[in-house]
């Protein structure tokens, strides 16, 4: 199973309470990146692309519980950058499971190994190894050889010593579906706990623009991929109406609070994705964001998003008010064939705002670069 019986219990209870309570915005994973500095240059990330002084800023351990306090979202995953970087780490993931938060340690694995006794294992815990592929695959997008069998080896590594292990998967245009179905077998073998999967999101600053995917090639390859993997027992750690999403047999819009962002710039408007804007506090991202101004059809930025961090909430809503859907696409699988759900019409998009450099420098300017 590749959700602990006790999380399944927990963060339904919470998504229920909220769903009797008539709460219509409520977060489920904070997306807590507490530094942005990174270890790799891969060709398809936008997060890596500031200046020194802000790379080496981080946020300090009571700035990680607080947010956790602040949004109260069950499930926190740990992102960047690269987390293992960060000097304090640890002591992070420890109040935050003090908290009984469940938590997810996102990391490409170059440090993973040498780091494990700084962790313990138990059911709040879990390695998110990022791994986009089988060794040629993933070392091309991480743009460095000896990666991949870096990261399996700290997974083997991880999993002797009775760690919970997942794979976070981002595919990209040009991903051959058989090779993709062949990797998930090979990385079940290795004994790994579940699967995140996702296409790449076209950030601005990425340096490669060539491999993003458009919706409608997401939808075709998502088909392919779960077609060619047809009798396998693959556990992926997503809900099954996201999975029937991205081969487009729904047509969701996008729940950007429900993965809010917290980072050293504050909260991160809308979303893990696209820095529009930052609030000082929770409640001011969740009362001041004009919510509507964004997601697939009111955005160009968002046209061709179809990422976890902005459906995965949209799913477990629809799986709540639809239970029985939800169990039918768990008990037979994803559809690979037929007609696909209307997509959402572009035609009324707002025009992309290019604002990065205009918070980089406004961070520079009002709070002074941090070391």
């Amino acid at each position: 199973m590749a959700v602990p019986l006790l999380q399944t219990a927990m963060v339904g209870a919470y998504v229920v309470g909220r769903h009797l309570r008539g709460v219509k915005r409520y977060p489920l994973v904070l997306m807590l990146e507490p530094l942005f500095r990174c270890n790799l240059a891969c060709a398809g990330c936008g997060k890596i692309d500031y200046p020194d002084p802000l790379l080496n800023r981080r946020l300090s351990v009571e700035d990680c519980l607080e947010a956790a306090r602040e949004c109260g979202a069950p499930v926190v995953s740990i992102a960047g950058g690269e987390p293992l970087l960060h000097a304090e780490i640890d002591r992070i993931v420890d109040g935050l499971i003090a908290q009984r938060r469940f938590v997810y340690l996102c990391t490409n694995a170059l440090l993973m190994e040498k780091r494990l006794d700084r962790f313990k294992p138990g059911p709040f815990f879990t390695w998110s190894v990022h791994l986009d592929g089988s060794r040629a695959e993933h070392d091309a997008s991480v743009c460095q050889a000896g990666v991949y069998d870096r990261a399996v080896a700290a997974i083997r590594e991880a999993k002797k010593r009775g760690f919970r292990v997942n794979i976070n998967c981002t595919l990209f245009d040009g991903t051959d579906p058989v090779r993709v179905a062949a990797f998930f077998d090979e990385a079940m073998e290795a004994g790994i706990d579940g699967i995140t999967v996702s296409p790449g999101y076209a950030y601005e600053r990425a340096p490669d623009q060539a491999h993003f995917l458009t919706r409608r090639r997401t939808k075709q390859l998502f088909r392919d991929i779960f077609q060619a993997g047809r009798g396998r027992r693959w556990a992926f750690n997503q809900s099954s109406l996201f999975l029937d999403f991205l081969a487009g047999n729904q047509s969701y819009r996008c729940s950007p609070w429900g993965n809010p962002t917290r980072n050293v710039f504050g909260w991160q408007r809308p979303c893990y994705l696209l820095g529009e804007g930052y609030a000082t506090t929770w409640r001011e991202l969740m009362d001041e964001t004009d919510w509507d101004a964004y997601g697939t059809g009111n955005y160009e930025k968002c046209a061709d998003c179809m990422v976890h961090s902005g459906y995965e909430a949209t799913a477990v809503a629809d799986s709540v008010r639809n239970p029985l859907k939800a169990f039918r696409v768990a008990r037979h699988g994803v559809r690979t064939d037929g007609g696909m759900a209307p997509e959402i019409p572009l035609d009324r998009q707002r025009p992309a705002e290019y604002v990065f450099s205009r918070h980089v420098e406004k961070a520079l300017e009002e709070t002074g670069p941090k070391r």
